[in-house]
């Protein structure tokens, strides 16, 4: 009986589906109930990621029988990952789903939006909930297919068809990468259940070959969550419906790091990968938040900002920091969503305030001091608070780099009267950070439980990419600070051309898909 209530995400998967196909079917201007059936389904999917937790909170991680034959066919993983991941995607799909009843109300192919709407949604439930390496396949290519239709929504539009065609040759490549990483634990361990292979990876068993496979869903991951160098389509796919872009950005493009936190065990056989990971998402990160400070305009900031939170995640996946990066997961998705949801107010917002704020200056010597002030302060509360929570050296780096990202908003406060209250503020402002950071990763690690594998000693390239983020970080975090001395200099202007159009990245790709092609007159 405990095994079967474990199937019942499956229930609410297939109504989502069904209602879905029939809303593809729905053409003209408001069709009907369906919409709002739609709606309910998601209402549905919630109720269901409930009865998981409570399935979870009740009997602890689960599989569901098989439905299928030979190992291929549907069965459900109940466990900390698919059970967060279910809810998670389940409430944003139904607040993109309400959105879009009035975003898109009127409009001659509503029906089939949501609908495609649905069954990408459905899709990525399906891959999350997944017991089996057959099941998982099917979902992470069935929601990308699904997610090719909405891009495409104005097929009129040729830089929608360009994205959407980048996208895709991204996510094909991706797919291949995860075939042929599932086919080799298939044979490797001889069986398909995705529990079975964690146990057996959990306790140090392995084959040959086993690198290559771990490479390969490194490969996938990286491909879907859009990491340097092809991360190009994730700022470019801005001419579809912004329900999409907030749905892809909140939830989608998190599935490269939900798939390595989903082998976790297997992927800590393999430490060079990890390493690999470790250094791609640094760099990753470090690119994206440094383009995104150049970004004029309101979406393509937040593309940026999605690519550099995307790195941060595999940075923290690549040091073995799995419940932090479960956590981050969820955090930057529900700010995403809220992100790409609201963009619209905010920009009416800054049109009617008609002014800009003004950027203090602080000078190079007042931005060293803030960052021996805050570094001291987090040093202080790592020793004390880390050995009490229990964060490992990975976390407390990462930490680090956390407190760092406050330097740009409170260095200012260096050059402003009163500096002794600001200094205390400053001070207080970082203890306050380092300790909210601490206690949340603490609470993952509780939350998690033996569900997600502790971090193991850090080896030596983690530390390595470790260290390399964090000096990168504080040099761009001063560069911030006291941009107001150098921001006009000829040099920096011309650097900021480059740096706006993302250092030219994409180039040889948009050229490869016909992207500069002369339009015929």
């Amino acid at each position: 009986m405990p095994d079967l209530l474990a199937l019942l995400p499956l229930l609410a998967i297939a109504v989502l589906a069904a209602v879905s196909l029939r809303a593809i079917r729905s053409p003209g201007l408001r069709p009907g109930r369906v919409l709002h059936e739609a709606e309910m389904a998601m209402l549905l999917a919630i109720g269901f990621a409930g009865a998981a937790l409570l399935t979870l909170i009740g009997i602890g991680p689960a599989t569901s029988p098989l439905i299928g034959w030979a190992g291929m066919g549907l069965s459900v993983r109940i466990d900390i990952l698919s059970t967060v991941m279910f809810a998670l995607v389940a409430f944003l799909g139904w607040v993109v789903t309400r959105y879009s009843l009035r975003y898109l109300d009127g409009h001659d192919r509503q029906g089939a939006f949501v609908g495609w709407l649905g069954l990408t949604v459905a899709g990525v439930l399906l891959m999350v909930t997944a017991g089996n390496l057959v099941q998982l396949l099917i979902g992470w290519v069935g929601m990308s297919l699904a997610l090719d239709k909405l891009l495409t929504f104005y097929p009129g539009r040729r830089a929608a068809r360009l994205a959407a065609l980048k996208k895709a040759i991204v996510a094909r490549t991706s797919d291949a990468a995860l075939l042929t990483a599932l086919v080799m634990l298939w044979v490797g361990y001889g069986t398909t259940d995705i529990a079975t292979i964690l146990a057996a990876a959990g306790s140090g068993d392995d084959f040959l070959g086993l690198g290559t496979a771990a490479a390969m869903i490194a490969l996938a991951a990286a491909l879907k969550s859009a990491q340097v160098p092809l991360h190009g389509w994730l700022v470019e796919v801005m001419e579809t419906p912004t329900p999409v872009s907030a749905l892809l950005h909140a939830g989608i493009v998190n599935a490269g790091g939900v798939l390595v936190l989903r082998f976790a065990d297997v992927m800590l056989l393999a430490p060079g990968t990890l390493v690999a990971l470790a250094f791609l998402g640094g760099l990753t990160a470090l690119w994206g938040s440094v383009v995104m400070l150049t970004q004029p305009a309101a979406k393509t900031a937040l593309a940026w900002s999605t690519i550099a939170q995307m790195g941060f995640m595999m940075l923290q996946v690549g040091l073995a920091l799995f419940p932090i990066a479960l956590l981050h997961i969820v955090a930057h998705s529900l700010y995403k969503a809220h992100a790409f949801l609201s963009a619209g107010g905010a920009v009416v917002r800054v049109k009617a305030a008609r002014s800009i704020p003004s950027v203090t200056a602080a000078h190079p010597v007042q931005v060293l001091t803030a960052m021996g002030l805050a570094g001291a302060v987090y040093v202080v509360l790592a020793a004390g608070a880390g050995a009490v929570f229990g964060a490992s050296p990975q976390a407390l780096g990462l930490g680090a780099i956390m407190a760092l990202g406050l330097m740009p908003m409170l260095v200012p406060a260096l050059a402003a009267p009163g500096r002794q209250i600001l200094v205390i503020r400053l001070a207080g402002a970082t203890a306050a950070v380092a300790l909210v950071y601490l206690a949340l990763h603490g609470m993952a690690k509780v939350l998690a439980g033996a569900m997600l594998p502790a971090a193991p000693t850090a080896t030596s390239g983690q530390i390595a990419a470790l260290m390399c983020a964090i000096g990168a970080f504080a040099a761009i975090a001063a560069l911030q600070a006291t941009m107001p001395f150098w921001a006009e200099a000829p040099l920096a202007r011309r650097l900021r051309t480059h740096i706006a159009n993302g250092f030219y990245a994409g180039a040889l790709f948009h050229r490869a898909v016909g992207g500069y092609a002369r339009r015929p007159a």
